[in-house]
């Protein structure tokens, strides 16, 4: 498998830095979680690491971008975000059912305090990573 190319905009920083310290730590997590799902991914050969609307956002040549963030407004939570525009949560709905909490088309929430279902989240990341190339799959190869 081919080394995976990794471009980080340095703004990114920024961002995590200004997260609350128990924050951070979640944010970084999911970071990490993406990272390594795209190391493990067949087909990701680059992730690119940017900002869309301020919030760290990860792109790749097949797939939809993921962003991820958490807001002052909704302090006990924070979220991956898929474009609504896709079929992705909602097949994630449809195989994950109620191993998640969602945000209508849009957003897997997680509580503060949840312990985050690891090797399902990444079958949604990995979903979302290589979604041009499984969107005619009935569950998006997940």
């Amino acid at each position: 498998m081919e080394k995976l190319v990794r471009k980080t905009n340095p703004n990114v920083k920024e961002v995590f830095d200004r997260y609350p310290d128990p924050i951070r730590g979640k944010m970084l997590f999911l970071r990490e979680l993406i990272i390594e799902t795209a190391e493990e991914t067949e087909g990701v050969d680059e992730l690119v690491e940017t900002l869309k609307w301020g919030e760290p956002s990860f792109l790749t040549k097949n797939g939809s971008t993921i962003r991820m963030d958490w807001k002052t407004k909704t302090p006990e939570q924070y979220a991956l975000y898929f474009q609504c525009s896709s079929r992705l949560v909602d097949t994630f709905r449809m195989v994950f059912d109620r191993t998640f909490h969602y945000e209508g088309n849009r957003a897997i929430i997680f509580a503060i305090n949840q312990q985050i279902p690891v090797p399902e989240l990444k079958e949604c990341i990995k979903a979302a990573l290589r979604y041009h190339k499984v969107k005619d799959q009935l569950t998006l190869g997940i």
